[in-house]
């Protein structure tokens, strides 16, 4: 696959902290998603909760994605792993495809890798805050 530039991504202040002590937490058990996931927030544009664009995904968001190699699209709301349940549509912020879909915009394309380490794009077609009641910016 030819290399595609990244999007800009944009993270809520309010759950940076948080997504630290993740990549913290994640060093030992899962140092490559770490190390992705510690890139990503090196590179984002981070803005109060207040100021996040609505077509941004972030934890809480509804995302709907396509998998560019398959045409397969997909819908999953984005949370703190405690929260994850892929069965209800929870997809933990800390997995190949929650690295990858944080802070993207509707209509970016991004390279991401799967559990099975092949490595794809994506297109993320729409985000949702409705789905954000109770799921925040815990800090």
């Amino acid at each position: 696959m030819s290399r595609i530039r990244r999007p800009q991504i944009t993270i809520a202040q309010e759950t940076l902290g948080h997504l630290e002590a993740l990549v913290e937490g994640a060093a030992l058990v899962t140092p490559a998603l770490a190390d992705r996931l510690l890139e990503e927030l090196a590179r984002a544009k981070i803005l109060p909760a207040a100021r996040m664009p609505l077509d941004v995904a972030g934890i809480g968001s509804r995302v709907s994605w396509r998998d560019e190699t398959t045409g397969r699209v997909q819908t999953a709301v984005l949370v703190w792993p405690e929260d994850a349940d892929i069965d209800a549509g929870r997809a933990s912020v800390l997995t190949p495809i929650g690295v990858a879909l944080l802070g993207l915009k509707v209509g970016a394309r991004f390279p991401w890798q799967t559990r099975s380490g092949e490595t794809r794009e994506l297109v993320v077609l729409s985000v949702d805050q409705s789905a954000s009641a109770g799921q925040g910016n815990r800090s």
